[in-house]
């Protein structure tokens, strides 16, 4: 709760006049989130790695099956009715984005709140360093999902209710954890897994299309950099978790 307010305050006061220019920030942090952090964690533990490789794939499909559903529920509601939808069609491309990165992110809470739990009873003081690092790195993150939810249509209300109600899938990943331990800790590296596909779907497939028809050097430049800085950020703030 304490991640998604502290994000949802900046998201709101600080970039919510920027949400499409910022974009290009979510795009940074979700990629590295995922390649630099999530993905490394998986495969360091004890899974198999043809495995993991195989939940990647199952997962990029899946977000994909998931987007066409979406494209043709679309398609069949607006048929023959003699309408143009050039403006309301770009702005349901980017509401798909919104419902995909609320899916990914309840994945990756649950497993946030299943390695709470294990640190927990590990280790008191190991259960602190491990929920302030989970802070720490869900603060870049869910500034990201604010910025997609916001450019997909969402109301602040609505971002931050929906970005909270996922938030408990962390407290449910945790209870699961406590009481069936050995067997969430195997289930962990395949949960990180899908929880990356999601988001490496969504920023390659939905977001940087967006970001590709502002071709001129222009608006590259400040978009090359915001990638940069969403890379930076979630380098810096998760650090000190890969320490431990």
């Amino acid at each position: 709760m304490f991640s998604i307010t502290a994000a949802a305050i900046f998201s709101f006061a600080l970039l919510s006049k920027m949400v499409e220019r910022l974009v290009s920030l979510s795009v940074g942090i979700m990629l590295s989130t995922s390649l630099l952090h999530a993905l490394p964690e998986a495969f360091e533990s004890s899974a198999e790695p043809h495995k993991l490789f195989a939940v990647l794939l199952g997962g990029l499909l899946a977000f994909f099956l998931l987007e066409k559903l979406s494209i043709l529920r679309h398609s069949h509601h607006h048929e023959e009715d003699g309408h143009g939808h050039h403006h309301g069609h770009d702005k349901h491309e980017a509401g798909k984005a919104g419902w995909m990165i609320l899916v990914g992110d309840g994945m990756h809470n649950f497993t946030d709140g299943i390695l709470i739990a294990a640190a927990f009873l590990a280790d008191p003081h190991l259960g602190l360093v491990t929920g302030l690092a989970i802070i720490a790195h869900e603060i870049p993150q869910e500034i990201g999902d604010f910025i997609v939810l916001l450019n997909a249509g969402f109301s602040r209300t609505r971002a931050y209710v929906y970005n909270l109600i996922c938030s408990l899938m962390a407290v449910l990943g945790g209870v699961l954890g406590y009481f069936m331990l050995e067997r969430g800790m195997e289930w962990i590296p395949y949960v990180l897994v899908f929880a990356s596909s999601g988001f490496i779907y969504i920023a390659v497939s939905d977001l940087m299309p967006q970001m590709q028809r502002r071709a001129t050097l222009r608006e590259t430049i400040p978009q090359v950099i915001l990638i940069g800085l969403g890379v930076v950020i979630v380098l810096v703030l998760t650090s000190h978790a890969h320490a431990h």
